[in-house]
């Protein structure tokens, strides 16, 4: 069964604003984004400058790519690979009993600390991400199906900035309600 195009459209689109926003976060702050990348403590230190320095780069261009419909399915198969990454990323750490450490995940005037809310975020993230990877069936657009992706995307992202607001901002209101 193939689904409707306004479908993956509306994945590429969230995945690629998703990506976009979460490289301006790292592009802007660099040496705040290298400290949380050591934080993790999975890299080694020759990899740690490198990989900070590219990995804004490579999410850029993988929201460039989600765009494209000739790069989609492999840019949106890249991008679940990437936050598939990062979960793990979260959850060795958990494992380890390192739930202190900033996510990296709120921008660079936000600390959000790992936790497993998180991991579940990022799996619907990777949801999403494969959604824009799923061959749609053929069928000519219309304008008031550029207006629907959009809407829809529009929504979804309002969703997901209220989630992740929530989830950010949520030690602080747990501890002003005496939790």
């Amino acid at each position: 069964m193939q689904p409707d195009p306004l479908f993956t459209l509306t994945g590429a689109l969230c995945t690629a604003v998703i990506l976009a926003s979460a490289a301006t976060h790292k592009v802007r702050a660099p040496a705040r984004f290298s400290a949380q990348l050591q934080a993790y403590q999975l890299l080694p230190s020759a990899l740690l400058r490198p990989i900070a320095r590219g990995l804004p780069w490579l999410e850029l261009a993988l929201a460039f790519a989600l765009l494209l419909p000739v790069s989609r399915t492999g840019a949106a198969w890249a991008a679940a690979t990437l936050l598939a990454l990062y979960a793990a990323a979260m959850a060795i750490n958990l494992w380890r009993g390192r739930k202190d450490i900033d996510c990296g995940c709120a921008g660079p005037h936000q600390r959000q600390p790992i936790r497993p809310l998180l991991l579940i975020r990022n799996g619907l993230l990777v949801a999403v991400a494969l959604l824009a990877a799923w061959q749609p069936e053929a069928r000519a657009l219309g304008l008031f199906d550029a207006f629907v992706v959009l809407a829809a995307s529009a929504v979804a992202l309002l969703i997901y900035a209220a989630a992740d607001g929530l989830l950010a901002n949520s030690p602080g209101l747990l501890k002003l309600i005496g939790r």
